[in-house]
């Protein structure tokens, strides 16, 4: 007896329209995508006090914004690099101005307190709240729970089995 098993080879796309195509690697090896996620969880805990989970109970601002940052380099680990590049982005402006790029938020807010006068870090890819909690959601999906199966993997265009029994069409004997 022979099985074949078929890898994904094609990136995964999450579509945000008229912002960007975040592309994310294929496929990821279990202890990849578990030593990301579980350093995401771990990295929010110990440096922010923060449990992803509980966010909605009233979290401080700074607080929150260091979540944010674990939950952007989380999801650049599973991230082709220029996709990555894009996520992790840090811009410092001023009045509009971008002065500077860096890819961690620590370094971008040293600078911006250095430049004074205004200046301030900002997600180079400005993307809601929700939108990254969805990210995170659908990782999750495809890189721990199965995600989409390959086309050319056995059973992946195999109709579901139908249920046992004998189906009726009669009228239910309770409005009888």
């Amino acid at each position: 007896m022979k099985r074949t098993f078929a890898l994904n080879t094609e990136p995964h796309v999450a579509e945000i329209p008229g912002v960007a195509d975040l592309e994310f690697i294929p496929e990821a090896m279990g202890d990849e995508f578990l030593d990301a996620y579980q350093e995401m969880r771990q990295t929010q805990r110990e440096r922010t006090g923060v449990d992803v989970d509980k966010v909605r109970d009233g979290a401080d601002v700074d607080g929150l914004r260091k979540v944010t940052g674990a939950l952007r380099i989380f999801l650049s680990r599973l991230m082709l690099p220029a996709s990555a590049e894009l996520i992790t982005r840090v811009d410092v402006v001023r009045a509009g101005t971008v002065l500077a790029t860096f890819q961690t938020w620590e370094a971008a807010a040293e600078y911006a307190e250095e430049a004074g006068d205004g200046a301030r870090p900002v997600w180079g890819l400005r993307l809601p709240d929700r939108i990254l909690v969805q990210l995170l959601d659908w990782t999750v999906e495809l890189y721990a729970g199965g995600g989409k199966r390959p086309p050319t993997s056995s059973g992946g265009s195999s109709a579901r089995s139908s249920t046992g029994g004998k189906r009726s069409t009669g009228a239910s004997r309770s409005k009888g």
